[in-house]
């Protein structure tokens, strides 16, 4: 038998009655010393057995212990609680399974593993962007997705001041900085789109159903919509910054500029920037690091930077 194998025999021994480490190795046929090795592996695996020394003692599972648990070995505890303190504050809306898996997690824990657990949880902390509650529609939309279900919503547009009705066919949600989309097939516009969760007004199922494109991602598609395409007409500038590492390393991070990073050098990063992100999304996001840094070329992007600078301090002047 293999070593899963006698750990898998010891559990199901374990859980009709309690044994001694004799007892387990005469019905396995094998070692005192074997007994003690799987009984330690299975410990670290995330059984939680209790051992009683003395006369009539031995190895024995708690009793709320009614099935077997899977086999989470520590890091793998640690992780799933960890894991779930970036779920919380994002509108994610099984929170509550969630901490009654963990609740579970712990509960099929001996002592010396929840210390352990303990110390790894309350390692990790978020913060999170405050949001509007929008885990009932997450829910919606997440269920929508997983069954095929088309979807009726009234929905606000950008301005705010108008609202339409539209069927969609959710195939999937992304969380990006800190607000939640649903990229969909619009029926009204017959096409695939992307929308913010927190402007949909009211959301419920209809009766007609879909199938989701098969390998579908939803994060690529979103993620192609912000980034300029690479396979289009559009003339791509080249983009110079001088800068600290710190600066530098900040700047290659964001989506846009990350993205199209070309080369990386000591205290320069080059970029190719599509001519409309150039002189509308890009300077606004620059203008922020003030003299930090120093646009190389081009001079387009320079004189961008200046003319929006020269109207901010016209505004605050007034």
């Amino acid at each position: 038998m293999s070593k899963a194998d006698h750990m898998l025999s010891i559990l199901w021994m374990l859980k009709q009655r309690g044994r001694t480490a004799g007892e387990l190795a005469e019905a396995l046929e094998i070692s005192v010393r074997s007994v003690y090795r799987y009984i330690d592996a299975l410990c670290i695996s995330g059984v939680p057995v209790i051992a009683d020394s003395g006369p009539g003692g031995g190895y024995s599972l708690p009793e709320h212990f009614i099935e077997a648990p899977l086999f989470f070995d520590s890091e793998e505890q640690r992780a799933l609680l960890q894991a779930s303190s970036f779920a919380r504050g994002t509108g994610y809306p099984y929170v509550e399974a969630l901490d009654r898996a963990l609740s579970k997690l712990k509960r099929y824990s001996n002592a010396q593993q929840l210390e352990q657990m303990e110390r790894h949880e309350n390692g990790i902390e978020t913060i999170h962007s405050p949001s509007p509650p929008l885990s009932h529609l997450i829910q919606e939309l997440e269920l929508g997705t997983a069954n095929g279900c088309t979807l009726q919503m009234e929905y606000r547009k950008g301005n705010g001041e108008t609202t339409s009705s539209r069927a969609i066919d959710p195939y999937g949600l992304v969380l990006w900085k800190g607000q939640w989309y649903t990229v969909a097939y619009c029926h009204q516009r017959q096409e695939i789109r992307s929308f913010r969760v927190d402007r949909i007004i009211e959301l419920h199922r209809t009766e007609a159903v879909f199938t989701r494109p098969t390998d579908f991602s939803a994060r690529d598609f979103l993620l192609k919509s912000l980034l300029p395409a690479r396979n289009t007409d559009e003339k791509l500038i080249t983009v110079i910054i001088a800068s600290d590492e710190g600066i530098l390393n900040d700047l290659c991070s964001h989506w846009l500029f990350g993205h199209t990073l070309v080369q990386r050098m000591e205290g320069q990063a080059r970029f190719q920037v599509d001519e409309t992100s150039l002189l509308t999304y890009a300077p606004y996001f620059l203008l922020p690091y003030g003299t930090t840094l120093r646009i190389m070329e081009p001079s387009s992007l320079k004189e961008r930077l200046a003319d929006i600078a020269i109207n901010l301090a016209a505004h605050y002047k007034t």
